[in-house]
């Protein structure tokens, strides 16, 4: 009797790329296959003034729903700001830039950073996670809590929790049907690991060499997950 070989899977790839996301994604254009899942910095985090940065956050938004084809989605980790004395929601301007690039909201949860119920100082204690597609409609029933209480560990301070990011690659790989899972603000690397981890290809960007050599290196492992 023959012998039988079991399938071979292969390891899921990942490349980060050192460059400036925003004239990144000028010149790449659409990434065929993929679904991006990524967090955009504030203002704090590339030295703007808040009129410039808003402008700018607005436009990485829309460029980063352009990146994915019209029937995949885009989902992004943002939490809020205070400055001079007001908040910020950076899941409203999300969607609000997501609607001009002519997407519409698949969904919005909410990440827990700290225990519901817990007072915060200077920082909210969530993480909007929003959803956003051109084409694809929201499924009837999402595995995903509208609450996400365990945001899970952190592999850097602004890095988002490993299980929140899980939800979102989750969602990407067996709702939209993704193969490669793009991040163009990657930082150290947590939505590149977690892609892998759950067996879809990753593609980063990231301007800082330090993080990128990070990003390149990460791993979780399944327990976190």
């Amino acid at each position: 009797m023959p012998a039988t070989s079991s399938p071979v899977h292969p390891t899921p790839k990942r490349e980060i790329v050192c460059a400036d996301a925003i004239a990144w994604m000028k010149a790449r254009g659409r990434i065929d296959g993929a679904c991006a899942v990524t967090s955009l910095p504030d203002v704090s985090e590339v030295g703007q003034t808040l009129p410039v940065w808003r402008e700018w956050f607005l436009q990485a938004v829309r460029l980063v729903v352009d990146a994915v084809p019209a029937d995949s989605a885009a989902l992004f980790f943002q939490s809020d700001i205070k400055r001079d004395g007001a908040w910020i929601d950076k899941g409203a301007l999300v969607i609000r830039a997501a609607e001009d690039a002519g997407a519409r909201l698949l969904f919005h949860k909410i990440v827990c950073r700290r225990p519901p119920g817990m007072l915060t100082q200077g920082r909210p204690g969530f993480t909007h996670l929003v959803a956003v597609s051109r084409a694809m409609k929201c499924p009837d029933t999402l595995p995903i809590p509208d609450v996400i209480t365990n945001a899970g560990r952190s592999l850097w301070v602004r890095a988002m929790g490993v299980r929140a990011a899980a939800h979102a690659v989750r969602f990407a790989r067996d709702q939209v049907g993704a193969k490669l899972i793009f991040d163009p603000f990657c930082g150290v690397g947590t939505i590149p690991a977690v892609a892998n981890a759950l067996g879809l290809d990753a593609f980063g960007v990231e301007l800082a060499k330090k993080r990128c050599e990070q990003s390149r290196a990460q791993t979780v492992p399944a327990v976190d997950l």
